[in-house]
This record gives C-alpha cells, structure tokens and sequence, in this order.
C-alpha cells in the first residue's frame, strides 16, 4: 500500500502525457522536413518536376511565386486557389484579380508525380509553397532555407473575399501596407515581396489610366512614351495579350532592379511610384536598389512569412488526390 499512491501519481502523468500528444498531433504546426518519414522524396520530386517544367516553360517559375501570393493573402496558404469549379465549389480562379493567372494545369504534373510516390500524402499546400520557393531559384533569386511545411488543404474556396483581399492594381500604398500587415508582414518585408514585380508584367488594362488621356506627371516622360507604344489605345481589349513588363533589362530575374527603375520613375503603376517617394517605404527601397544580397535577404524573409500565413495543420482540411478537386 505505500507505494500505492506514487504508482497512481505515475499513471495520471502518463496519461496527461499522451493527451498532450493527441493535442500536439490534431493542432499541429509546420515544421521543416515534414515528409522525411511519410514522403522522403517528397521535396526532390517537386523540386525536379518544378526545374523539368521551367526548362519546357519558362514561364511556369513566375506562375509558381505569383501562386504563392494569391493563394496565401486570401485566408490561408491553403491551396484554395487550386480548386476549380465543382462539386458546389466556385473557383477563385473566376476573380478579376486573377487576371493574368496561368499554368495552373502544370500542377497536376507535380502532384502526379508525388502521388506515385507517396499516395495521399503531400498536400497542394505544400506543393504551392515550395515550387515557388523553387520557382525563385530558378529566377535566379535566392534559394531560400527554413520553408516549413506540414499545410493540409481547405475543403472549399473563399471566391467572395478574393476581391477585398488581394489588392488590386490602382490600390494605394497605405492599403497594401495595411494588407500585408494583416497577415503578420512588416513594412521592410513588404516592400521586398513587391520586388517579385521584377519578373512580373501589367495588363494594358491596368495601366492605360496612367497615359490616357494625358500622360501621368510622376512618369518618366520618354518611358511614357515607350508604355503608349506598347499600350496604343486606351481601351484595350482584355482578350488581347497587351502588357508590358516591369523590368525590360532582367525580364526573368529575381533581382533589385525593379527598385532602380521605380527610383528613376519607371514603375508601371501608381503603388511603384509611391514606395520609391513614400516617407515609410522610399529608404528601404533605395538600399534595396543600391544592394542586391540586401534585397535578396529581405525577400527571402518575406516569402518566409507570407508561407505561414495562417495554415491548416493537423487534422484540419484534407489531403487531396487531386489539386483541383476536394476529396
């Protein structure tokens, strides 16, 4: 009898134990190397199919950063942006601040790939973040370490919120900021994740109110000029791929000279003007401009954060079969 009691003191702190560890597993949290156990292969396979679609299509390293952003700003970097319209689903994909979107079709390749391997076990979330991250390298941008995973995939879409949260293209600086604060991103961090626009392009559509009818004052006049060529109506035809990029000397690089030429007034739209000329943003953007290992710190910081926005994990969402469906 008098060892009674520590035995019972034993077995009550056994079982606090294992409920702690039901509670860790159904509310868990990314972590790095998730799939070392369940997918070992699971980070070369992406990275492999991420590195064979660029060399085919180039452009797919820009759709997988730009995927990146839709997708996590809307609620969770949950790969809601994936799903396509079905089974009471409306795509995110219909939004008009998905203009532009494309190579969505590629993702099933990288999926397939990893369900041979490991079925039923890689989430589209986790595909989404780390093709960007792998998207980026091929950009010659910087190869960013720490990206956790462990995501699980949502069970619908969240079409309704994309227009308020995904900011559009004539949105003031002041709004973007408060955007990306919203989700756990500082001001410097911010103003490096913009820098993705240097391998990014805009829409005629998007731009003509800086050209028509008179020429916006805080441009660059000969490279307003070189925009009209470029953009020559007005009122473009949206089914007409008129765009112009923002970086015409390292078109497909992740580097800091969007931040030279929004210094030097060459952003294509109004938010580029204002973070070079803006009190809170302009120092960041001038030492981004001055040094690239800096700007590639800072993106790499915020491409960190911007991938752990808000996940589910544990035993929310689902692991779907295909990206483009809930189970």
């Amino acid at each position: 009898m008098a060892n009674a009691k520590p035995f019972c003191l034993f077995g009550v702190f056994c079982l606090l134990l294992q409920l702690f560890s039901i509670f860790r597993i159904g509310n868990g949290e990314l972590e790095m190397n998730y799939y070392r156990e369940s997918c070992p292969k699971a980070e070369d396979i992406i990275r492999q199919q991420v590195e064979t679609l660029y060399y085919k299509h180039g452009n797919t390293a820009v759709s997988w950063l730009r995927n990146l952003f839709h997708d996590c700003v809307v609620k969770s970097c949950d790969a809601s942006l994936l799903l396509e319209t079905a089974r009471g689903v409306e795509s995110e994909q219909k939004s008009k601040r998905s203009f532009g979107m494309r190579n969505f079709k590629y993702v099933k390749i990288i999926k397939d790939a990893l369900e041979k391997e490991c079925p039923s076990t890689v989430s589209c979330a986790d595909i989404v973040a780390l093709s960007a991250r792998d998207g980026i390298v091929m950009l010659k941008g910087p190869k960013i370490e720490m990206i956790k995973t462990g995501r699980r995939d949502s069970r619908g879409s969240y079409l309704g919120d994309v227009e308020t949260l995904i900011p559009n293209h004539n949105d003031s600086l002041s709004s973007v900021i408060s955007t990306f604060n919203s989700i756990g991103i500082d001001v410097e961090a911010t103003v490096a994740l913009l820098g993705a626009h240097s391998v990014g392009r805009v829409h005629c559509v998007n731009l003509v109110h800086r050209l028509y009818p008179t020429i916006d004052p805080t441009l660059d006049q000969s490279y307003a000029l070189y925009l009209k060529n470029r953009c020559p109506s007005p009122t473009p035809d949206p089914n007409a791929v008129l765009y112009s990029r923002n970086d015409r000397e390292t078109p497909m690089v992740v580097d800091n000279m969007y931040y030279k030429n929004i210094m030097a007034h060459k952003g294509l739209l109004v938010i580029d003007d204002e973070l070079a000329t803006d009190p809170r943003t302009a120092p960041f953007v001038a030492k981004m401009a001055a040094d690239n290992g800096y700007f590639h710190e800072q993106f790499s910081r915020g491409v960190r954060l911007l991938s752990e926005t808000n996940p589910l994990t544990g035993d929310q969402g689902e692991i779907r079969k295909d990206c483009r469906y809930v189970n």
